[in-house]
């Protein structure tokens, strides 16, 4: 089976820099393909001066991480794509672990490696850690990571197992499978984006699983920062698209209303701890995300498998803010 590693790129020639030559030369057994999103500083004269192998495919917009990578490949012909952000630091042998998962069975259809993180080597990181999960109101969250909440790596996430959902940070999926469901869903534009597509995944009657034994390093917060108000806007928005994307009708009913609730909720946490334009993030995620109901809505399809069992049976909110709990105290999927 052949692999292409496919950085999506958006003004990040400092990242480039930094982490292109260890990720050329730690994955031999794969094609390394840059897609750049309409960057306006000088990272496609860099890469042309400085690494002429390299493809370089480069877009007409900033297309966002959605639509990025579905434009980008449509034009890489390989059995497996790896999807990694431009801010990842790669180990030895990273690539070998997940091939090997994916090549000795073929209802895995998506793997993702530990992510720790670039600062704290010895922390998992925020966006992936040992793998993703949901809890019974659609709210993500890791082993390793419960909302801000990061825990060391201790080994205690080394057992490669099944999980709900895989990190865009980095991931591996079969390309088949990608394009029978369509790709990325190119309305959520960046974040949880990938969490939909493992969704539909699991309902194709697929399996996302996670690598212990392979590891990579990553910053985060490479294009989006964490304050940035529109990071607060997409996570708003798209959690809830996920939501009206791929529940069930029967839950969908009345796990929205509470969500909306919620989110009214956090808001005025948010606004306290960062400020007014957080607030109005969340408002104007409300409110698109009202005026794209009926166009979400008619995305949903029938799958023959909603993964119950991956759901965390419980409000991870109520476990983690009033019971002060982390991901190891959950006493559920270890």
């Amino acid at each position: 089976m052949n692999v292409a590693v496919v950085v999506l790129n958006y003004n990040g020639k400092n990242h480039l820099q930094n982490f292109l030559p260890g990720l050329i030369s730690k994955s031999p057994e794969a094609e390394v393909v840059v897609i750049d999103n309409a960057s306006t500083d000088d990272s496609i004269t860099f890469l042309n001066k400085s690494y002429p192998e390299i493809r370089i495919i480069p877009l007409e917009t900033n297309y966002g991480f959605a639509k990025g990578y579905n434009e980008g490949l449509k034009t890489i012909d390989s059995d497996y794509y790896v999807i990694i952000n431009s801010d990842v630091d790669v180990s030895e042998k990273w690539l070998m672990p997940m091939m090997e998962i994916l090549d000795k069975n073929e209802e895995i259809a998506i793997c993702q490696p530990k992510i720790l993180d670039y600062s704290r080597k010895e922390y998992f990181e925020y966006a992936g850690a040992a793998g993703g999960y949901l809890d019974i109101l659609g709210y993500p969250f890791c082993r390793g990571r419960v909302f801000n909440n990061i825990e060391k790596d201790s080994n205690q996430y080394n057992d490669s197992r099944e999980i709900f959902w895989a990190s865009g940070a980095c991931m591996m999926i079969r390309s088949n499978i990608f394009w029978e469901l369509g790709g990325f869903d190119e309305d959520f534009f960046a974040h949880m984006e990938e969490i939909d597509l493992c969704w539909r995944i699991q309902k194709f009657g697929k399996i996302v699983f996670y690598c212990a034994e392979s590891k990579v390093f990553h910053i985060g917060g490479g294009t989006l920062k964490n304050d940035n108000p529109k990071k607060t806007y997409l996570n708003f928005r798209n959690g809830l698209f996920l939501l009206v994307k791929n529940l069930p009708i029967n839950q969908l009913i009345w796990k929205l209303p509470v969500r909306l609730i919620l989110d009214g909720v956090a808001s005025l946490k948010i606004g306290i701890t960062n400020g007014p334009k957080h607030v109005w993030a969340i408002i104007k995620a409300h409110i698109h995300f009202y005026k794209m109901f009926f166009r979400m809505f008619g995305k949903r399809r029938n799958g023959i498998n909603q993964k119950s069992e991956m759901i965390f049976p419980g409000s991870i909110v109520f476990r983690h803010y009033i019971l002060k709990k982390s991901f190891s105290d959950l006493k559920w999927i270890r």
